[in-house]
């Protein structure tokens, strides 16, 4: 083979274009896992606009940084333990619309938001409706440490579910549900998502009320 004479650059564009070929066929998988997956969960909740006009609607005062989104996302195989280490999944609440809200012992606004929390369950906890916190203290230190918050605090009607493994946090920050605690979920009886709220609220007020009823009615339509 000939050599390039002296002060010739050597020809390198097959190269770059090879590199630029691999470069779009890595964001095309990329982007076809984005896609998969985003039409499985699609396929497992189909968007629900009458549902998503009703929480949007009722979601104002105390409440309006609550995001009504009904776009997609299950989370019937969430899974947790309750105080005894059973295994659970959000499905086996099935049937019931839910506010599930996860919480830590050392995180200061979701200790805050506790006494609002149980007196909306004690409120509003039935049939077509329960608030469920889960716990994401880690380890068996965790659970206790979780266990001894809510004795302290009387707070009867929450009791404890919880995740020491931490892997429910790391599935929320994956989907870019929440990046911190306390955050809440409202789901419907199909453990669909219906609305995310990130941060705090006083749930026991007339505007959480409302939200909590715009839920429950979503088993009417």
């Amino acid at each position: 083979m000939s050599e390039s004479a002296p002060g010739t650059p050597k020809k390198r564009f097959p190269r770059l274009v090879l590199s630029m070929g691999l470069v779009a066929a890595a964001l095309a998988i990329a982007v076809g896992v984005w896609v998969s997956n985003g039409s499985s969960q699609a396929r497992e909740c189909p968007v629900d606009k009458a549902a998503l006009a009703k929480i949007d609607a009722a979601a104002i005062g105390e409440l309006a940084a609550l995001n009504a989104t009904a776009g997609g996302r299950g989370y019937s195989d969430l899974a947790f333990q309750d105080k005894d280490g059973a295994p659970l999944t959000i499905k086996d609440f099935s049937g019931k619309t839910l506010l599930v809200n996860f919480w830590a012992s050392w995180c200061v606004p979701c200790r805050e938001e506790m006494p609002a929390l149980d007196e909306l369950a004690a409120q509003q906890n039935d049939g077509s409706f329960m608030v469920l916190p889960i716990n994401l203290d880690v380890g068996e230190e965790g659970l206790r440490k979780a266990q001894k918050f809510l004795d302290e605090g009387g707070w009867s009607h929450l009791p404890l579910y919880a995740d020491p493994d931490f892997k429910i946090f790391d599935r929320l920050k994956t989907q870019a549900v929440s990046m911190g605690l306390p955050t809440t979920l409202l789901l419907d009886a199909s453990g669909c998502e219906m609305a995310v709220l990130q941060g705090p609220a006083h749930w026991n007020t007339p505007d959480g009320t409302r939200v909590v009823e715009a839920l429950k009615g979503l088993l009417k339509l």
